[in-house]
C-alpha cells in the first residue's frame, strides 16, 4: 500500500475519532464543551489535509491507484456525512440539506458500481472537488467558531453555518447533477 493509499486509511480511521469528539460537544446546550467542539474541528482538519496530500502526493509521485480513486471519495463522504450528521442534531444544519447531500452521494456511488461492473474507475471530478471542498470548510468553520463561541454566544454562528450548509446543498446538487449527466453513458450499460 503507497502512501497516498495509507493517509486515506488513516482519513478513514479518523472519522470515528472525530464523531467522539462532535457527540461530546453539546453545542447550543448548558452542557456545552467549547474544548470537545474544537477537538472535532482539529481532527477534522488533520483529516482534511490528508485529503489534500494524498491527491498531491498520487499525482505528483505518479501513485494513482484504482483503489485510491476508490477510496478517497468513499473517505471524504464518511468524513463530511458524518459530520453534517452531528450538525443536524446541533440544530445548525437542516435536514434537507442532510437530504441532498445523502442523494447525490447514494447517485454518484450507484454510478461509480456499475462503472466498475464494466470495468471502469471514474474518479471525482472538478465539481466534486469544489463540493468537498465547500463542505470541509463550512464544516471546519462550524467547530472552530463554535469551540470560541461557547455555550451562550450561538447566534451568528449558527446564522453563518446555515447559510453555508445552504450554500453546500446547492453545490451539491449542482456537482451530482453534473456528474450523472457526464456518466449518462453508464445507464445504457445498464440491462
Amino acid at each position: 500500500m503507497n502512501l497516498p493509499n495509507k493517509l486515506t486509511v488513516l482519513r478513514i480511521l479518523l472519522v470515528p475519532v472525530f464523531m467522539v469528539f462532535a457527540a461530546m460537544g453539546g453545542y447550543g446546550t448548558a452542557a456545552c464543551r467549547p474544548g470537545m467542539m474544537l477537538a472535532a474541528g482539529v481532527v477534522f482538519a488533520i483529516a482534511s489535509v490528508t485529503d489534500y496530500l494524498d491527491g498531491q502526493i498520487a499525482r505528483r509521485c505518479n501513485m494513482v491507484t484504482d483503489f485510491g480513486k476508490f477510496a478517497d471519495p468513499l473517505a471524504d463522504k464518511m468524513l463530511t456525512t458524518t459530520a453534517f450528521l452531528y450538525m443536524m442534531a446541533d440544530g445548525v444544519c437542516s435536514p434537507v440539506v442532510l437530504v441532498i447531500i445523502l442523494f447525490r452521494e447514494f447517485a454518484v456511488s450507484g454510478v461509480r458500481m456499475v462503472a466498475a461492473t464494466a470495468g471502469r474507475v471514474i474518479a471525482a471530478n472538478i465539481w466534486g472537488k469544489a463540493k468537498t471542498v465547500l463542505q470541509m470548510i463550512t464544516i471546519l468553520l462550524y467547530y472552530f467558531a463554535a469551540a470560541l463561541a461557547g455555550p451562550t454566544d450561538i447566534g451568528l454562528v449558527q446564522m453563518l453555518t446555515q447559510v453555508l450548509c445552504w450554500a453546500v446543498a446547492a453545490v451539491t446538487a449542482l456537482s451530482g447533477g453534473i456528474y450523472l449527466w457526464q456518466n449518462r453513458g453508464c445507464f445504457s450499460s445498464m440491462k
